[in-house]
């Protein structure tokens, strides 16, 4: 087949067709997203779905969860964005292999998470057994859902971290220091602020992973009501007794998990227009 063939328009029937099967296809799969979210929004009125706000079950779950996450994601940002800035500026010996270990929660299945957990901080652990004499104890208590949330979300912001600090232009940070300004000073004046999308958006995604969190906790922390029993698994408990009271705190992470997908896509078309 000669260039001038291959370029030639395909017959018309056979690009209808096409046509068709991706719509067809397209609908098809959106509807297997949007079906089970749709039953979730009308199993219960919204007047009782407020009235479930008035369960303890309900409240303490909502209250744990948002503290736990908000922490862990703070303590992600505070130790996360040096290691990524690190990573994306300096070439040392291992740096794959610590990217790649800080990456493994994302892919490592939550029961492992927990259990290595269990075993590293637990009273007989790696490390808890030499915290246990001064009365340290970690697992299951509320420490442990920080602990817990935080190992599975880092990934989330370490990944968004480097690739926020890998478009920023290395020139702009060269022309500071060339004025006399200190590495800490073009850190926190230049790059952070150039980076400030990508950081933001990480930070949203790690602290919806963590309010997300099931099995890591439940295995580290265990499922105790106002002390370790955030809403995942409240709504898995709940489930077995109360659906109502499930189908309230399955809306809440919904609603939550739907305002984070937006605030990442506002954020992203507000960079792309930015470069």
């Amino acid at each position: 087949m000669d260039r001038e063939t291959a370029l030639l328009p395909a017959p018309k029937g056979r690009g209808v067709g096409f046509t068709v099967l991706t719509a067809v296809l397209a609908v098809a799969f959106t509807l297997f997203v949007v079906i089970p979210i749709l039953a979730l929004l009308l199993y219960v009125p919204p007047s009782t779905l407020i009235a479930s706000f008035s369960d303890p079950v309900v409240t303490d779950a909502i209250r744990l969860s948002l503290t736990t996450s908000t922490v862990a994601t703070l303590i992600v940002i505070a130790f996360g964005t040096p290691l990524a800035f690190l990573n994306t500026r300096t070439r040392y010996p291992g740096r794959d292999l610590v990217e790649t270990l800080t990456d493994l929660p994302i892919v490592l299945p939550p029961a492992v998470a927990g259990l290595g957990l269990l075993l590293a901080f637990g009273r007989f652990g790696l490390v808890g057994q030499y915290l246990a004499p001064f009365g340290i104890t970690i697992a299951f208590t509320t420490l442990a859902v920080v602990i817990a949330q935080t190992f599975v979300a880092a990934p989330f912001f370490l990944r968004q971290a480097r690739t926020a600090f890998a478009e920023v232009d290395p020139a702009y940070e060269a022309a500071a220091r060339s004025l006399g300004a200190s590495p800490a000073y073009v850190f926190r004046r230049v790059t952070v602020p150039l980076a400030a999308g990508g950081l933001v958006s990480g930070a949203i995604m790690t602290l919806a992973r963590a309010l997300g969190e099931f099995g890591a906790t439940i295995m580290f922390a265990g499922n105790i009501q106002g002390k370790t029993q955030t809403m995942p698994l409240a709504i898995y408990t709940a489930l077995q007794s109360d659906i109502t009271a499930s189908v309230a705190l399955a809306v809440i992470l919904l609603a939550i998990s739907f305002a984070v997908i937006a605030s990442v896509r506002a954020l992203g078309r507000r960079a792309a227009r930015r470069r």
